[in-house]
């Protein structure tokens, strides 16, 4: 496959609480796209060119045949962000914490990356990483 620089990714979680998840986002900086947010889902940005879409879980059950995960005792992915520095990294952590979410693993300070991550409101993992530049070879 060859690589498609105008590639965008939609990652889709389910949540309980579509308004309470959207607040839990906010405070930890992101925003929505009001075009495509209603009152079953609210697309999140991360950047240009990735997004979570925060599906309620009767919604998302329509795009699967599957159970949807049990977060409070399954780890249905790692879903990474990274950070422009390890402060950044600990601030957003901390941002977590304070608005519901819940640890998840200590940090992790490998020297040329550091890590941390936190559960959001729904259970689902997420972490916060900074890799120096230096390390990332293009």
């Amino acid at each position: 496959m060859t690589t498609n620089s105008a590639r965008k990714i939609f990652v889709n979680l389910a949540v309980r609480d579509l308004k309470r998840s959207m607040e839990f986002f906010a405070k930890l900086g992101f925003e929505f796209n009001p075009q495509f947010t209603d009152n079953n889902a609210a697309c999140m940005i991360v950047s240009q060119g990735a997004f979570v879409m925060l599906l309620v879980e009767p919604f998302f059950k329509g795009f699967t045949k599957r159970e949807i995960c049990n977060t409070s005792t399954h780890t249905e992915g790692l879903f990474a962000l990274s950070c422009s520095s390890r402060a950044e990294v600990d601030e957003i952590v901390k941002k977590a914490i304070a608005a519901g979410g819940s640890h998840a693993m200590d940090p992790q300070d490998h020297g040329f990356m550091y890590g941390w991550s936190f559960y959001d409101i729904d259970g689902h993992h997420w972490e916060v990483v900074w890799m120096a530049p230096e390390a990332i070879q293009s």
